[in-house]
């Protein structure tokens, strides 16, 4: 399992630690990856996803799970995501518009 969020792609970077001295030594920024279970309310189920705290954040900011993959960009979700997103628009798609 990868350290990168399964919705928003966020990854881990690589950068330097500057001493006083201004010796660089290497070292990585680690995201801050959270494990949720998130509820799909067009799939009626319960989704477990590694995400960023920030992508939490987003998540509930748009309105839901639902809300979020049918707005996120194809590119940068995971495997899992994309497939959730797939199955999400194919049941919405096949709901009668009340």
């Amino acid at each position: 399992m990868s350290r990168a969020c399964e919705l928003t792609a966020k990854a881990v970077l690589y950068g330097n630690n500057v001493s006083h001295a201004n010796n660089k030594t290497r070292r990585r920024f680690l995201p801050n990856l959270v494990n949720v279970t998130l509820m799909s309310e067009a799939l009626n189920q319960s989704v477990r996803l590694r995400v960023s705290a920030n992508a939490l954040r987003s998540v509930e900011h748009r309105g839901g799970l639902d809300a979020f993959l049918l707005k996120a960009d194809v590119a940068e979700l995971s495997q899992r995501a994309r497939l959730l997103k797939k199955q999400i628009t194919k049941k919405l798609a096949d709901q009668p518009a009340a």
